[in-house]
């Protein structure tokens, strides 16, 4: 199914340059002259690499065949990440760079989809949001500010910021998309 760049929308997968690309953000853009182009950054599901593209909007794109596929973390040694999947108990195995960023949202039993193009494992998809253990933070200064933060680590090691009244060992949510802080478990 063809879709033109005037009707992309987050999260849509689409085949550029004979790879798929899951599209991250888009603006439109109307230059004072000429056609309405389309800002767009844009994630290669073979490379994990983001990307900036600007697209004519009435460019037209074939949408990318993706399969999703429930499966479990069991877990991680040699910079190989081992998923096993919930119907089947069959294992897979994805590298760090096929992971990337969301190695920070998976520990151990985590609940997740692989990601398949043509019956390829490309990457891992996590949920929105994901409940993790605070292992490393200040402790919380009397009298500051009830907005003010501070540095937290988590177990999976993303360093992230946090309201000052978080405690070491404390779980806490956390947007998967950008690893923001997003409130107590």
């Amino acid at each position: 199914m063809a879709i033109s760049a005037g009707d992309f929308r987050t999260g849509l997968t689409l085949i550029i340059d004979g790879d798929p690309c899951q599209v991250l953000d888009f603006q439109h853009v109307k230059p004072g002259k000429g056609a309405a182009i389309l800002k767009t950054k844009m994630r290669n599901l073979k490379t994990g690499a983001i990307q900036e593209k600007n697209f004519n909007a009435s460019t037209k794109f074939d949408q990318a065949n993706i399969s999703k596929k429930a499966a479990q973390f069991s877990y991680e040694a040699d910079n190989t990440f081992y998923f096993m999947d919930m119907e089947t108990y069959d294992t897979y195995e994805l590298s760090e760079d096929q992971v990337g960023y969301n190695k920070y949202f998976i520990v151990e039993g985590t609940e997740v989809y692989l990601v398949f193009f043509e019956g390829l494992l490309l990457n891992v998809s996590v949920s929105e949001k994901v409940e993790l253990t605070v292992v490393e933070t200040d402790p919380a200064i009397k009298g500051a500010p009830s907005n003010q933060t501070k540095d937290a680590k988590t177990e999976t090691g993303l360093t992230l910021r946090v309201p000052q009244f978080i405690e070491q060992g404390e779980k806490i949510v956390v947007f998967s998309a950008d690893g923001k802080y997003a409130g107590r478990a």
